[in-house]
């Protein structure tokens, strides 16, 4: 051993020597395992800060929208904060808030149903003493001028009387008063009455039906919105053909249009709403709303008849396929004489919503008629042709129904000098 100071240091050095090192390559590994935890710490923040940040701009949102973002678009962080309380407490935010929108627009869907319903019943109101006073107004002048315009401000009235009824039942009304057995072309008939375009609406009926009094007026309605739909999305000029054929287990209501056609997203969506399934919000309908397709599917599911638009028209549109169950149908009764027909105000087609004068025809279905000089002989000649005419026009029937209230004010007005020759006899 050194006994020199030199040498003791000399000594003492080199038995510090390999304790210094073996410090030193702990001390180096404590700190890259430090560096490697502080790494991961800053990751592991970063991807909650992420999943914060996609929760509150992405995720909630959507939940509001009623729409649930691509489970792909979570799958960065979901594999890192799996079984984390972070992850849990997210969950746990995200469920509430759905919780909370799915209530507050279950109270604000009630309450947009009660609203536009009242909305719609004091419409409807309006549109029947309207109706009323078209009427009285048709029954006072004879000019065939005045009558024209009278029918056509009657024609709006009926698509106005329709719109409202097709949102109060969209909002949970009932579509109105039950009516008596009404054949299939009748009911037709009076659905192309009430849409804008009915001049473009040819029927073909190949059987005689007749639809039970309860489901009358939802499928006048159903037919209504479908033709309304056919004509708004084809050409003016062309023709929307209606079908009434039978089949194996009732009868079906086919409606062909030459329109655009309809793509696949939207088939599935008109799918979805026609089958009646699922609950309708009315403040999602869209802008402006669409009406349509969501009453179709309140009718279909509430009286037991379908409704499908997913096969393509021959004329390149969509065809509108209407099935009613044999539930829903009786044999028509044939009468043994053609019922009378009075003259009564009118649409330019056969309505059966009118709320004026009524004159109920083979089948039931009260049908609102022209007033033409010859109203009987059109009128059986109507009834017995299968295929339709084209349909006259406005003014030529107004022109008709003037000449028969001069008709009837003559002979109303020499009623009283016939009573007094027949007195003096």
């Amino acid at each position: 051993m050194p006994s020199s100071p030199l040498g003791i240091l000399i000594w003492c050095i080199a038995a510090c020597a390999p304790v210094a090192v073996a410090l030193a390559v702990r001390q180096r590994h404590a700190a890259d395992a430090l560096q490697r935890q502080n790494f991961a710490l800053a990751g592991r923040i970063q991807t909650q800060t992420e999943a914060i940040r996609h929760l509150a701009q992405v995720r909630l949102p959507a939940l509001g929208q009623g729409v649930l973002p691509h489970p792909s678009s979570t799958k960065s962080w979901d594999d890192v904060l799996a079984g984390s309380d972070v992850q849990h407490s997210l969950e746990v935010v995200a469920q509430q808030y759905a919780r909370g929108i799915a209530e507050a627009h279950g109270h604000a869907n009630k309450s947009a149903r009660a609203t536009l319903m009242a909305a719609m019943r004091a419409l409807q109101a309006l549109a029947s003493e309207q109706q009323l006073s078209i009427s009285a107004m048709q029954e006072r002048h004879h000019d065939p001028q005045v009558l024209h315009d009278l029918m056509d401000i009657d024609h709006s009235n009926a698509q106005f009387g329709r719109r409202a009824q097709v949102i109060a039942v969209l909002c949970g009304a009932w579509p109105g008063r039950q009516r008596a057995a009404s054949s299939l072309e009748d009911v037709v008939r009076g659905a192309t009455s009430r849409i804008r375009d009915y001049l473009r609406v040819t029927v073909r009926c190949q059987l005689q039906m007749e639809l039970t009094g309860r489901v009358v007026e939802p499928v006048v309605l159903v037919v209504a919105e479908l033709l309304d739909n056919a004509a708004r999305h084809s050409h003016p000029t062309t023709k929307v053909e209606v079908n009434i054929q039978q089949v194996h287990n009732g009868a079906v209501i086919v409606i062909d249009d030459g329109g655009v056609g309809m793509h696949p997203q939207e088939t599935q969506q008109a799918r979805l709403l026609l089958s009646g399934n699922t609950a309708v919000d009315v403040s999602r309908l869209g802008d402006p709303p669409k009406f349509g397709f969501p009453v179709i599917g309140v009718l279909s599911k509430r009286y037991g008849l379908s409704v499908s638009v997913d096969s393509q028209s021959p004329y390149g549109g969509v065809r509108a396929v209407v099935f009613l169950p044999h539930a829903l149908l009786t044999p028509a009764e044939i009468a043994e004489s053609p019922p009378m027909l009075l003259p009564t105000a009118t649409a330019p087609h056969d309505d059966v919503s009118a709320p004026l004068v009524e004159i109920p025809v083979q089948g039931g279905l009260p049908r609102r008629r022209r007033r033409p000089s010859a109203s009987s002989s059109i009128a059986a000649n109507e009834e017995s042709t299968p295929q339709s005419l084209p349909a006259p026009s406005a003014r030529s029937a107004a022109a008709r129904m003037g000449a028969f209230q001069r008709g009837s004010r003559a002979g109303r007005a020499s009623a009283p000098l016939d009573q007094e020759e027949h007195g003096e006899e």
